[in-house]
């Protein structure tokens, strides 16, 4: 049986670093403040003209070099976002510009946080099915252009960062290896409590002068209950993906979780009763990059060896939406 497996993966962030010293500058926070609530210490902001699908070109660049394939190699491309760079159309034809390639079919989704993990669902969906043999899967975020850098607006500002991160996937007739189960859910119950109200097309104007005002177009977070519900949702859903590929927690490798906040994540690791080199964070350097997490986690991890062939690999996420699942790897 077909499965499909990663071939290779790679990362890009803008080379502008803002410290939690910095944004002490622009509201009232400090250094202190950011790191005992959400563990963060630094991120990565784009600087002026920089672009998503720039981000995303890059990291394609290097996930391609990893598989030891060419542009030209790329039969679709999955892109998730929650940031395009124009309301339409989606950022996958600029990436596929930017490329050089043909004209091959590209999907944008917009499963915001949990992007890249439904990503990877379509591409494995593609490729075992034999409709295409490889898949460009990216996840790519700019944020920090729609952040509220006051303290009206630091409780959102001070999580969210920019990058992207890619993988290229293929098939394997390996039994062992490949992408062996997910698990996927939505709760539209609480789209409110993690959501950009406008612009919108249910508006007319899609974004008036009232809207603007009232900072509607800036991302709202209700922090409490996202918490209450990512460190019950994630643990779940890794624990189901992995009963149906055969598997419990104690045969992981390496958890994979989507970096939201640090607290999430080490609330996650003890109720799944994982050691600490069971799971990697990095959430520390590069804040939260949405859909981006997980991919740029990745290739960290698989340039640094954490990840080597054999290994079980589960990979989780949860966000606005709700919108959460999980994926379980033999890599």
């Amino acid at each position: 049986m077909t499965r499909t497996r990663f071939l290779g993966t790679g990362f890009a962030v803008p080379d502008r670093v803002v410290t939690n010293d910095d944004l002490s500058q622009l509201m009232d926070t400090s250094d202190e403040w950011i790191r005992t609530r959400t563990g963060i210490q630094q991120r990565r902001w784009v600087r002026e003209g920089e672009t998503n699908a720039e981000l995303a070109h890059a990291a394609a660049l290097r996930a391609l070099e990893a598989a030891a394939l060419a542009a030209g190699d790329v039969d679709a491309i999955v892109y998730a976002t929650s940031t395009p760079d124009h309301f339409a159309p989606g950022n996958g034809v600029f990436l596929q510009r930017l490329l050089g390639v043909g004209a091959i079919p590209s999907l944008d989704i917009r499963n915001q946080c949990s992007g890249f993990v439904y990503g990877l669902s379509v591409a494995d969906a593609f490729i075992r099915s034999g409709m295409y043999r490889h898949v460009l899967l990216v996840g790519s975020e700019v944020q920090s252009t729609a952040m509220d850098v006051t303290t009206r607006g630091r409780n959102v500002a001070v999580l969210f960062a920019d990058g992207a991160g890619a993988a290229v996937l293929g098939p394997t007739d390996d039994d062992g290896r490949g992408i062996l189960a997910f698990d996927l859910h939505g709760d539209g119950a609480y789209a409110e409590k993690l959501w950009v109200d406008t612009p919108g097309s249910m508006y007319h104007p899609r974004v008036s002068h009232e809207q603007l005002e009232q900072n509607r177009h800036f991302l709202e977070m209700d922090g409490k209950e996202v918490f209450r519900h990512a460190v019950v949702r994630m643990p779940e859903s890794v624990q189901a993906a992995l009963s149906a590929a055969g598997y419990k927690i104690a045969d992981l490798k390496l958890l994979v979780a989507h970096q939201a906040n640090l607290r999430i994540a080490e609330m996650m690791q003890k109720t799944l009763g994982l050691r600490d080199d069971q799971v990697y964070n990095n959430i520390m350097w590069y804040g939260n990059t949405t859909a981006a997490t997980i991919p740029i986690a990745l290739d960290e991890c698989v340039r640094e060896g954490r990840i080597r062939d054999g290994d079980l690999v589960a990979l989780t996420a949860f966000g606005s939406g709700f919108l959460w699942g999980s994926a379980i790897v033999r890599w």
